[in-house]
């Protein structure tokens, strides 16, 4: 396995597993009830609020719905395509084009 195999493995699974994360906070959007700081929401809020603090300044919530978690799963896919999509920039430096 080669170094660009290799990035390709660990980039998937990382630009997955934090869509993955985003949707899952997405959903807890719907209860405001729950308290991210207590197990299990907290294993979904810690990796995903250093994105999310920061856009909020940004982006305001539209008719009292936060819509930057949207936004965010929408960034990471991009990447994601980019990357590592079947025309994405990894995908060719492995094929040798």
């Amino acid at each position: 396995m080669d170094s660009v195999a290799i990035a390709s493995l660990v980039l998937g699974l990382l630009l997955g597993a934090m869509t993955f994360l985003f949707i899952f906070r997405i959903v807890l959007t719907w209860y405001p009830q729950v308290d991210l700081t207590r197990f299990p929401f907290n294993v979904i809020a810690v990796p995903t609020e250093p994105f999310l603090s920061p856009s909020r300044k940004i982006v305001p919530p539209l008719g009292g719905v936060d819509i930057t978690p949207i936004l965010w799963v929408g960034i990471f896919s991009l990447v994601r395509e980019i990357l590592l999509g079947q025309q994405g920039l990894l995908t060719m430096m492995q094929r040798g084009f």
